[in-house]
């Protein structure tokens, strides 16, 4: 799929990797069977393409391998999932976006 390989840090509850020797995250919050993602952090300068929608990617991946529903209230995450409609069954019912 990609080589973006993540981190679920439960303590700070996030989501990291590191990408040119620089901490990239997801910041998310969890309530019931639902992962809220609330921020991405993506470090300044990185150059790699297509780096910010494969950690995305890999994200949604490891979500949906816990069969849990993810509530994207980051703008960037979920303009990502307006793009890739293919992760809509991830919504929960009555979540649009």
């Amino acid at each position: 799929m990609n080589d973006v390989i993540i981190k679920d840090n439960a303590f700070l509850r996030q989501f990291e990797t590191t990408v040119e020797g620089k901490l990239a995250k997801i910041e998310y919050s969890s309530q019931e069977r639902k992962v809220f993602l609330t921020k991405l952090v993506v470090p300044e300068g990185v150059t790699k393409e297509g780096f910010k929608e494969n950690f995305i990617k890999s994200v949604l991946h490891h979500i949906q391998e816990k069969n849990l529903r993810v509530v994207p209230t980051s703008p960037s995450i979920a303009g990502f999932l307006r793009k890739n409609r293919q992760y809509k069954e991830m919504l929960p019912v009555g979540i649009r976006i």
